[in-house]
């Protein structure tokens, strides 16, 4: 049965303006008087949006809001109140609410209002899908499409592969998408950091060891490759492995044997071997720490994992995930981004990549105030200095005003790209002569408006010349210009 918005008002007038104007829009309805109906109504089926009002006879929009959070979490609910019930509009958010709607609302705003919720629902439904399927690896980038494509065409493969990206880019999830995805799944999947390993204990904790191989090995120990067998060992950050074991290592690959520590029987190595750095091995090849044979031996295939700058389209879907996740360990409900805190967060680096905004997404489940997250609300480290300063001194409406502004340009730039892919997708020629044409008119008509038609003192505000000003007026056909 197809989802569809639901409209909870005991006032007709209320139920039938909202009716038509999503009808208008092409979206499907049904209307209740009170919260009873809809309880019943769910045993059936489920709205996608959830439009309530706060004060009906006999009932609470807020009781409502309750027992719907409990039924449904993920349903976005707006929770509709006349002024004088502000306090309790602030309560709703606190409760679960998507938005509030202040009667009496502007009916245009009312319908965006509902159509960015519906946009939440789908996203919600997105991510309740790939958490259920319990997906490795998530992401619509067409950066991390290239990496899913690979992971297909090596899944009847148990060739070498060499890893590398960015840390916390997410090489060992890859890793195990390939095991998953491969003949071997069946087996185990060892994983080993050579780097956080000890250089006197990396070559046991490898090959293992015999007993009285060392000072304290009183029984025997299988290694990684032993407790790998017929699976993947996956060795991450190869490029810090000593120098000493990539030879030992090097023995492995080319005749498959290795030998425990103190051992005299050689072992065979039946494992796929999968490898990750963040570093340039070509260049620790030159400078003389990584042995160039084994580069070669590992090199077989190679894979790149994009740095979540490179697939900044999927920072939505991830932080809803990692939110998702991290009220399930604590056992809460999870909290939302709200669009403008979406917004600035998509527009941050990350250099510690998918793990850092993991981290974030915990933070913000334990420390941000309200179901709601504003930008106000991350942590100021993440936050312009200006824009922390004020945090640390309690200057709100000066952060607003600055944080608006941030969030103004990301807009922005975000608009501008989403032009030009469009246009792209398009095969529309000459973009770029096209979107500067596009982006002088604009500029110049706002100077005009602020100079009120005066282009000799526009184009000084433009730090361009007033012959330029004057070419540019008549070559993009800008009225409203006065004579000076």
């Amino acid at each position: 049965m197809k989802k569809n918005i639901w409209i909870v008002d005991d006032d007709d007038s209320i139920r039938w303006v909202l009716e038509k104007a999503l009808a208008r829009e092409g979206f499907v309805t049904r209307s209740f008087m009170n919260p009873d109906d809809v309880l019943s109504a769910l045993d059936e089926e489920s709205p996608q949006v959830l439009v309530s009002d706060i004060r009906m006879n006999g009932a609470s929009g807020l009781d409502l809001l309750q027992t719907i959070k409990q039924r449904l979490p993920s349903l976005p609910v707006i929770i509709m109140t006349a002024f004088s019930d502000l306090d309790s509009a602030v309560a709703a958010f606190k409760g679960g609410a998507f938005e509030y709607l202040a009667k009496p609302f502007d009916l245009s705003k009312a319908v965006e209002l509902i159509r960015r919720a519906l946009e939440e629902s789908a996203r919600e439904a997105t991510v309740e899908l790939v958490t259920d399927v319990e997906t490795e690896i998530l992401g619509h980038a067409a950066a991390m499409q290239e990496v899913f494509r690979a992971i297909g065409r090596l899944s009847q493969s148990s060739v070498t592969v060499l890893i590398t990206g960015e840390s916390g880019s997410g090489k060992e999830l890859v890793a195990r998408a390939l095991h998953k995805h491969s003949p071997r799944v069946n087996q185990p999947f060892i994983a080993l950091n050579t780097a956080a390993i000890p250089k006197d204990l990396l070559e046991s904790e490898l090959f293992g060891h015999e007993r009285g191989a060392f000072t304290g090995a009183q029984t025997a120990r299988r290694g990684r490759f032993e407790q790998a067998e017929g699976g993947t060992l996956f060795l991450d950050e190869i490029g810090d492995m000593p120098f000493d074991l990539q030879t030992r290592l090097l023995r492995v690959l080319s005749d498959g044997h290795f030998y425990r520590v103190g051992g005299h029987q050689p072992l065979k190595a039946n494992v796929r071997l999968i490898a990750a750095t963040h570093q340039h091995l070509e260049e620790r090849v030159k400078e003389g720490v990584f042995r160039e044979d084994l580069f070669h031996r590992l090199n077989v295939i190679r894979l790149r994992v994009p740095s979540l700058r490179e697939r900044r389209e999927d920072i939505p879907l991830l932080a809803k995930h990692f939110l998702i996740q991290s009220a399930k360990q604590l056992g809460v409900d999870a909290k939302r981004l709200s669009e403008a805190a979406l917004m600035y967060i998509s527009g941050l680096d990350f250099p510690g990549n998918v793990r850092q905004l993991e981290n974030l997404c915990n933070w913000i489940t334990v420390m941000a105030p309200g179901q709601v997250v504003e930008v106000a609300d991350l942590p100021t480290e993440l936050l312009p200095l200006a824009a922390a300063t004020l945090v640390s001194d309690g200057s709100i409406p000066a952060l607003d005003r600055l944080l608006m502004a941030s969030q103004l340009e990301l807009l922005w730039f975000a608009s501008l790209e989403r032009e030009a892919d469009r246009l792209l997708q398009q095969g529309v020629q000459e973009i770029m002569s096209k979107l500067s044409r596009d982006f002088e008119s604009v500029v110049i008509k706002a100077a005009l408006r602020h100079t009120h038609g005066r282009k000799n003192e526009a184009a000084i505000r433009l730090g361009i010349g007033r012959n330029t000003i004057s070419r540019k007026i008549q070559e993009l056909s800008i009225d409203g210009v006065k004579d000076e």
